[in-house]
């Protein structure tokens, strides 16, 4: 179970949306979060990355070198 405050607007336009397509506005909010859950997962993990290279407890790779172990040399 999930409760969720949404800006007014916001609430309008779902509302509005459910009464036009006969769906309801869990249907919506379900199909919302799901779409973008995979997106919000990759950034978080993008900036955890990011945050661990420039404290220098990650290594990068030069791109010539993935390229290259992986039989990609131009």
């Amino acid at each position: 179970m999930l409760a969720i405050r949404l800006p007014a607007e916001v609430e309008a336009r779902l509302e509005a949306l459910a009464q036009a397509t006969g769906r309801t506005k869990t249907f919506y909010a379900r199909e919302a979060i799901l779409e973008h859950l995979d997106d919000i997962e990759d950034l978080y993990l993008a900036e955890r990355r990011l945050i661990d290279i420039r404290a220098g407890k990650t290594q990068t790779v030069p791109l010539e070198e993935v390229m290259k172990r992986h039989g990609m040399e131009g």
